[in-house]
Order: C-alpha cells, then sequence, then structure tokens
C-alpha cells in the first residue's frame, strides 16, 4: 500500500516562494509517475506537474510553467514542488498524487493516478 504525506503549505505574499514536499512510504513501480494537482474552493481538481520516474521527465500546466519546478528525491522517494513568483490565483490546495503505470498520455489526468495525499493549502495573498 502507498501512502503520501505532504508538507510545505501557507499563506505567503504575492511573489513569494514555497516548496511542498511529500514523502512516499511503500513501493512504487519504475513506470510510476508522480504528480501534483491543485484545488480551489469551488473549482475542479486540476493538473499541476508531474515527474516520470523512468526517464525523469516531467510536466508543467502552462500556468506555472517558468515558476514551479517539480522534482524527485530517490533516495529518499519523495518528491517536491518548489513554487515561485507565487500569485494569487496559485491559492488551493496541492494533492501530491501517485500513479503506477502511467502512460504518456495520461501523466496529466488524475484518473491515472491511485493514490492521493490529504492535501496541504496555499494561501497567496496579494
Amino acid at each position: 500500500q502507498v501512502q503520501l504525506t505532504e508538507s510545505g503549505g501557507g499563506l505567503v505574499q504575492a511573489g513569494d516562494s514555497l516548496r511542498l514536499s511529500c514523502t512516499v512510504s511503500g513501493r512504487t513501480s519504475n513506470s510510476a509517475a508522480m504528480a501534483w494537482f491543485r484545488q480551489a474552493p469551488g473549482k475542479e481538481r486540476e493538473f499541476v506537474a508531474a515527474f516520470r520516474v523512468n526517464g525523469g521527465r516531467t510536466y508543467y500546466t502552462d500556468s506555472v510553467k517558468g515558476r514551479f519546478s517539480i522534482s524527485r528525491n530517490g533516495a529518499q522517494n519523495s518528491v517536491h514542488l518548489q513554487m515561485n513568483s507565487l500569485k494569487p490565483e496559485d491559492s488551493a490546495a496541492y494533492y501530491c498524487a501517485v500513479g503506477n503505470g502511467v502512460i504518456l498520455s495520461a501523466v496529466r489526468s488524475k484518473q491515472a493516478y491511485s493514490y492521493w495525499g490529504q492535501g496541504t493549502h496555499v494561501t497567496v495573498s496579494d
């Protein structure tokens, strides 16, 4: 059983940075993808960034490209989301997710991920 534990959320001002972390316990496959999604109040959960374990390729939604960076620490089996130049529209609950055997075409789809963390809140004020 895979369990995910997020940390690092908080209240910051626009332009500030935050680093989210997700510790993964349990076995993940070499074809796994590790991702961050976010959900603002009253909105659907949306893809933010993903990291494919096999090959190390990263993927981002357009609104965070150049500002956010996803990375993985293989030794600690953790995944991180460095968020720079934060904007009020980045405010949301951020969820870590892991999926085994995620194909390339599904890496941005929440349905491809079987394991989810409890979420960590990010609030960006003007």
